[in-house]
């Protein structure tokens, strides 16, 4: 049996043409406003355009030879080309079952459930069995990669603040679904023990909030600088947990907004590579495959 494998992720627009129907899609079919595309240009020329698609491409080129004979694994995005519904009718002619992972390590029903009903879709309609992966946040070898990355990001630094980052969400989020938010401090936590941290040595926070009206989860990384910089320390390493590529939370939110605002506050910044397409994240994502139950 050949199995096809659908790494899952947001997507990202290739050009600023494509800005405006990307917002959309995210925004559930609402017409974004001039003032928001403008700002995500801005944002997006800032990067010199999203790397998201590329470097999940590779990754998914990296698990399929970590797979070896009998997978087939392609980058499937939600919002943006290659679409889920693309991809699985590309691979229904190859393959006898989809298997779907969505490329971050924590499961959210709230958050990522439109991932599960895209692939659910686009395999009925071609009579191919199913099966999604829901959260590996604790994955051994996903928790040792970050880990190894933390500590080697630590040479040579001089008792850095350690700062260990998920993406904010909306309160309605963690009130609908806090087990949601307990992944994420769950991996944080495992991540630092690993690394061979103790408890006073790192703290957890967020970053990424929306810009809407509504409560955001605190405190942001940020707000913790002044904070920081009082304390005497002279330098910050932010550590992402959930994210596994260079995308726009990255290389914008952290290592343009972010860093602006440690310099502000008399801090030098630091942070972790992401993982991206190395071999430790395809052995990663094999093992979790590979556990994953069949259904009868």
């Amino acid at each position: 049996m050949t199995i096809g494998v659908l790494l899952m992720t947001y997507g990202a627009p290739r050009d600023e043409s494509e800005l405006p129907a990307y917002l959309a899609r995210v925004r559930g079919g609402r017409e974004p406003t001039a003032e928001l595309v403008a700002e995500m240009a801005r944002r997006y020329r800032a990067i010199g355009g999203s790397p998201l698609v590329r470097i999940t491409e590779a990754q998914a080129a990296a698990l399929e030879r970590e797979l070896g004979a009998g997978y087939r694994v392609r980058a499937a995005m939600r919002f943006s080309e290659p679409s889920i519904e693309r991809v699985a009718h590309e691979l229904a002619v190859q393959v006898d079952e989809l298997v779907g992972i969505v490329l971050s390590p924590q499961w959210s029903d709230v958050l990522m459930s439109g991932y599960e009903r895209a692939l659910g879709d686009a395999a009925s309609v071609r009579g191919l069995r199913w099966r999604m992966i829901r959260g590996w946040h604790l994955e051994p070898a996903f928790v040792e990669l970050v880990a190894a990355l933390l500590r080697a990001a630590l040479e040579g630094l001089k008792r850095p603040a350690i700062l260990l980052t998920a993406h904010s969400v909306p309160r309605r989020v963690y009130d609908a679904e806090p087990e949601y938010i307990e992944q994420l401090r769950t991996t944080a936590e495992a991540i630092a023990r690993a690394a061979g941290l103790r408890p006073e040595d790192w703290r957890f926070a967020y970053q990424s909030a929306g810009h809407t009206r509504e409560e955001w989860l605190r405190p942001d990384l940020v707000e913790l600088f002044p904070e920081i910089a009082a304390s005497g320390a002279t330098s910050v390493l932010v550590v992402p947990v959930q994210f596994l590529a260079d995308h726009l939370e990255v290389l914008h939110d952290l290592d343009i907004a972010a860093r602006a605002q440690a310099e502000a506050a008399r801090l030098e910044y630091h942070r972790i590579p992401m993982p991206n397409d190395r071999p430790e994240l395809a052995r990663a994502l094999a093992g979790v495959v590979r556990g994953a139950a069949v259904p009868g």
